[in-house]
């Protein structure tokens, strides 16, 4: 089942380019993540920037990204960046960092393979991504500019008729491609998952790291398929004009843009668990490391994700309260949405146990973490009101909906993707990243962060639509112009915060100090290896003797942990724990 590799790859293609070992292709997905989360937070800039000063022109770069409006933002040019911010946000910067970085990395060394199921497969995934994060790129460049009809891409306003141009279709191109790297990724991590665990490790002995990566790799083979049939469709809808999303109103067609819709929620709702699953399993294990504690309720946490997995198959349609579903439809999608908050709650509750007395270590990876209990709190009790009826019939399509999904998605797993990165960054690269630095980046990110996503709520409480490219225009929403300018200036803040962690993250790799092998003290089996691993992870396969959060158990009188790696408790100084394999690095 496993290709294992022969030899260590000497050049520097093999090596670097097109590398098949998995914590290559895990920095390859990272740094292609942080370079399109640059790209899509400046969109974003770009966006407040419109809402809070609507007309004006843009500063320094007005004049070259919108000359024909002399620096301002054309309500064309609006409508392209909230629809390329969302796009670049969901695929292509979150899922590489998340899935692609972290799923790559953590899933082999966590369970102690020596790489993935099939690396060839993994190398393929990573540049399939790389083809789409270009086609969609290059989609700015073309007559027309990129799409424009939301990052939903609902018809008729994708058809070609409201959309015309290349932009559209290469949209639908670039996503369409995306699904397939998805795809090949996730069949990987479930067959790796399965069939390539350590000796002793059973389900109930993997890190919630891997839990997470594994439902959401299952969510990702089972309904990627769905929106690539929906992306294909849209395609020759555009392409070669087959109509089926053309209302059957217009001569020559018998389709239906409803069904669109169907498609995209399908896989819509569970691409939410897709990203969220993995971060709930990074924060599940942080919590447990951070605050000295086996987690609490471990098996709860870990059948609620499960739980969660099933049931989001079947809540799509509350997404869709407003297009005329039937009510004994629409009341059943609401029940089912209320139901699914259930083993969420119980995920939620079992963070606040492990955190409840724990000897607390605020370590910059821990900051994160607990940000993110913070705002996947805000973001669940928000998503409340969208799921009932008679609440989601105002709140739909206004910036509460913005406001409830940038707290789910934006701040929970844009916070998890930067706890992992503090967490692993000194086993990827040997080097530890600065924790004054990083403390200065955590509280300049999560503070500006909650000014620009709770005001949000408020003007969508308020009434004020989505997608709105001048709000001032009507009297009523005129009011909101100083929290859309308290909104802008929180964003431009949060914007630069991100410049001091692109300056740690670069200092350190030049000149950061030498990791040790286990720098926080953890207890699961990557950080039995060395910091960065060698190239096939282990001198030999571990053999796993007890679960992932063995901390502060009765006896231990030496260290406060003990790996999942070690065959009995070192309770006294004649029983130390294991020397790991030195640091290339320290080397």
């Amino acid at each position: 089942m496993h290709e294992t590799q022969e030899h260590h790859p000497t050049g520097f293609l093999s090596r670097v380019v097109f590398s098949r070992d998995h914590k290559v292709i895990a920095k390859q997905f990272l740094f292609l993540g942080l370079l399109f989360l640059g790209l899509g937070g400046s969109l974003a800039l770009l966006i407040r920037w419109q809402l809070a000063f609507p007309g004006k022109a843009v500063p320094i770069v007005g004049a070259f990204l919108f000359k024909g409006t002399a620096g301002a933002i054309s309500p064309e040019g609006y409508t392209m960046l909230f629809t390329m911010h969302g796009t670049i946000m969901i695929f292509f910067a979150i899922t590489p960092m998340l899935v692609g970085a972290f799923g790559n990395y953590t899933i082999p060394l966590m369970i102690g393979a020596r790489d993935m199921a099939f690396p060839l497969l993994n190398m393929f995934s990573f540049w399939m991504a790389a083809v789409s994060g270009a086609v969609l790129t290059a989609s700015f460049f073309v007559d027309g500019g990129a799409a424009t009809a939301g990052w939903t891409a609902y018809p008729p306003l994708s058809s070609p008729g409201p959309t015309p141009g290349l932009g559209q279709t290469m949209w639908a191109l670039s996503l369409f491609l995306g699904g397939v790297s998805t795809l090949m990724g996730a069949i990987n991590y479930v067959t790796t998952i399965l069939m390539l665990r350590a000796p002793g490790m059973g389900l109930f002995q993997m890190p919630l790291t891997v839990w997470g990566m594994g439902l959401a790799a299952v969510l990702n083979a089972v309904f990627v398929p769905v929106i690539a049939a929906a992306l294909l469709m849209l395609m020759l809808d555009r392409v070669a004009h087959t109509g089926y999303f053309v209302s059957g109103s217009q001569p020559g067609s018998a389709g239906d843009p409803l069904l669109y819709q169907h498609l995209f929620w399908i896989f819509g709702h569970p691409e939410v668990y897709i990203l969220i699953l993995p971060a709930w399993g990074i924060v599940s294990d942080l919590l447990a490391i951070f605050s000295r504690k086996p987690a609490f309720g471990y098996k709860a946490t870990a059948l609620s994700m499960t739980t969660i997995v099933v049931m989001s198959t079947v809540v799509y349609g509350h997404h869709m309260f407003t297009v005329g579903l039937s009510p004994t439809l629409g009341k059943a999608f609401m029940s089912l949405t209320m139901l699914i908050s259930m083993p969420s709650s119980v995920l939620f509750l079992n963070w606040l146990g492990t955190i409840w007395r724990g000897s607390i270590r605020l370590e910059p990876p821990m900051l994160f973490a607990l940000a993110v209990v913070f705002v996947f709190g805000m973001g669940g009790l928000t998503g409340l009101y969208l799921g009932a009826i008679t609440t989601d019939i105002y709140l739909h399509d206004t910036a509460f909906v913005v406001g409830h999904f940038h707290y789910t998605l934006a701040a929970s797993v844009l916070l998890g993707s930067l706890a992992a990165i503090y967490f692993w960054f000194p086993k990827m690269f040997g080097r530890m990243l600065s924790a004054e630095l990083a403390r200065v980046h955590f509280w300049f990110t999560f503070l500006p962060l909650n000014l620009v996503f709770f005001p949000m709520l408020v003007e969508g409480y308020g009434g004020m639509p989505r997608r709105l490219y001048e709000p001032t225009a009507y009297r009523f929403l005129a009011q909101f112009l100083p929290l859309n300018q308290l909104i802008g200036f929180s964003a431009v803040v949060l914007g630069l915060a991100q410049v001091v962690f692109a300056v740690n993250v670069v200092y350190s790799l030049a000149r950061g100090q030498t990791a040790p092998a286990n720098p926080w003290e953890a207890t699961t089996l990557e950080w039995l290896t060395a910091s960065p691993p060698p190239h096939e992870n282990f001198q030999e396969i571990p053999v796993v003797h007890r679960g992932p959060h063995e901390h502060s158990l009765p006896g231990m009188t030496e260290r406060d942990w003990l790996g999942q790696w070690e065959p009995k408790e070192p309770s006294t100084p004649s029983d130390p724990a294991p020397a790991p394999i030195p640091s290339p690095v320290a080397a």
